[in-house]
């Protein structure tokens, strides 16, 4: 109720609703909404993966769709052309070199055909996709990487060098790989328990990370030393996403009610959070994506078929709450469309491929800001990354940083350059890193493997015991003979 005196000046009524009518802020992106594919658009038959692991399990590029499959006898995953949608055949080809569940897949961002797999087996493999998907299932790797000693759960490319490529382990430790070189050039290790997420900033100087030892990190990737770190013990961190430019960082976890919150952080400061907000009282894990063309960060739901969406900015409240897309199907994981693949006449700023383990279905979201005009529109793709690595490895590892490349989508983004991704020649050796042999005590990849380390070590335990108890002897002996030298000694000075 508005009281006016009789006695105040008069205002127009408009001037008077002007005066306690709420201030909305504008936003180009507040009416985007989440369009889903036509079934004819969806990928059908699909053996999604039943591993309880907390990662997507998929992986998508302009050309290829890549999804960890069910099997039997290690691990694969099943590789589609983006253009084939549709159901797909029961014996469709396989990756399937891997010999134990496939954890992390991850297309490399600058050569479209090369794809890097991290597995149970505590192996990083690369493979290369012949044009047009696999004909037949692929067992031979381009590369494989050994170096862990624990399975690998983590896999990261350096966002703007070309073959730089990041993997964590259950050993609690970070190898950053030269593929180059085929060899791991950095052994970071700072956490004292299993790393859950990777994230890096835009030229790859930073990598923050969260742990389950309840900490957040912002490493200097090349030195290895933490920058800065926080103690969440009110937010207990799950997952890290560096926002951009920004200077901020973005993590989802669990505040001590156990209900799901986001926190946001200033990336020269993790002493305290610059904002924290719940989200709900479920208990599926929330992946943070964000888009740094648009501002707008998206919060899926594992196992709810939710995607809430919001607009960062720069002054308070810094998080803007803009819609939440629903399905009532849950989803197991997420994988995102790179920019120059989205459908810039239809407006698209995002776009999830959404896993449906009960269906084995993979259904493509996308994310829509509507508008009347069919000409291209600027305001809303702005300049973005390309698939042109801006350094090489070597030149990364000595020290430069360089911004990525950047492309526009008005005229449809054509790939410049053609440079071709070749595997090293390697000759079996070992692999010295911080001065530690990482292929010295390489774990077993089979049944088979662990018997024959069992028994070789057994063999060297009983040589060892052998030449102890020879050792012994010669000490006894030795003894003996200096105690008669001393007993002599004095019956030679008296005569």
């Amino acid at each position: 109720v508005i009281w006016i005196d009789s006695c105040a000046p008069q205002h127009t009524p408009t001037s008077l609703s002007m005066s306690w009518r709420p201030t909305y802020r504008s936003s180009k992106f507040r009416n985007v909404y989440g369009k889903v594919a036509n079934r004819e658009h969806c990928f059908d038959g699909i053996p999604i993966t039943k591993n309880v692991h907390d990662n997507h399990f998929c992986a998508v590029n302009a050309k290829y769709l890549a999804i960890v499959t069910e099997s039997s006898g290690g691990g694969s995953f099943i590789v589609i052309p983006v253009s084939q949608a549709g159901r797909i055949e029961p014996h469709h080809p396989k990756v399937c070199g891997h010999h134990g569940n496939v954890l992390d897949i991850k297309w490399n961002p600058f050569f479209e055909n090369i794809i890097a797999s991290c597995s149970e087996d505590s192996s990083v493999r690369i493979w290369e996709i012949p044009d047009g998907g696999l004909r037949r299932n692929m067992t031979e790797a381009m590369m494989e990487l050994y170096g862990h000693s624990r399975r690998v759960g983590l896999i990261e490319w350096h966002p703007t060098s070309s073959g730089i490529l990041f993997s964590a382990g259950y050993d609690y430790k970070i190898l950053i790989w030269n593929l180059e070189q085929g060899e791991p050039v950095k052994m970071i290790d700072c956490h004292s328990d299993v790393i859950l997420c990777m994230s890096f900033n835009t030229d790859g100087s930073l990598l923050a990370t969260s742990c389950k030892d309840k900490k957040l990190r912002i490493i200097e990737p090349r030195s290895g030393r933490v920058l800065q770190h926080a103690n969440c013990k009110n937010h207990r961190v799950n997952r890290v996403v560096f926002l951009g430019n920004m200077k901020r960082l973005l993590t989802t976890g669990v505040s001590r009610w156990n209900t799901r919150q986001i926190a946001l952080w200033d990336q020269e400061d993790l002493s305290m959070s610059m904002v924290e907000e719940e989200i709900d009282g479920l208990s599926g894990l929330l992946f943070p994506f964000y888009d740094a063309d648009t501002h707008m960060l998206y919060l899926a739901g594992k196992g709810d078929g939710n995607i809430r969406y919001y607009e960062i900015t720069t002054e308070k409240p810094y998080l803007q709450y803009l819609m939440e897309f629903r399905s009532p199907a849950p989803q197991k994981g997420l994988g995102v469309m790179p920019k120059h693949g989205l459908d810039v006449a239809a407006c698209e700023v995002f776009r999830f491929y959404k896993l449906v383990t009960l269906k084995g279905l993979i259904e493509p979201i996308s994310m829509i800001v509507p508008r009347r005009s069919e000409t291209y529109q600027e305001d809303i793709y702005p300049m973005t990354a390309g698939t042109e690595p801006a350094l090489s490895a070597s030149e990364w590892l000595s020290g430069i940083n360089r911004d990525p490349v950047l492309i526009s989508l008005k005229e449809g983004y054509q790939k410049p350059n053609q440079i071709v991704f070749k595997a090293p020649v390697k000759d079996k050796k070992g692999v010295v890193v911080n001065g530690i042999d990482l292929l010295e005590n390489m774990p077993p990849r089979t049944e088979n493997e662990l018997l024959r380390m069992f028994f070789r070590q057994q063999e060297e335990l009983r040589k060892m015991k052998e030449e102890l108890t020879t050792k012994d002897v010669k000490i006894r002996q030795l003894e003996l003979e200096l105690n008669n030298l001393k007993n002599v000694s004095p019956v030679v000075n008296n005569v």
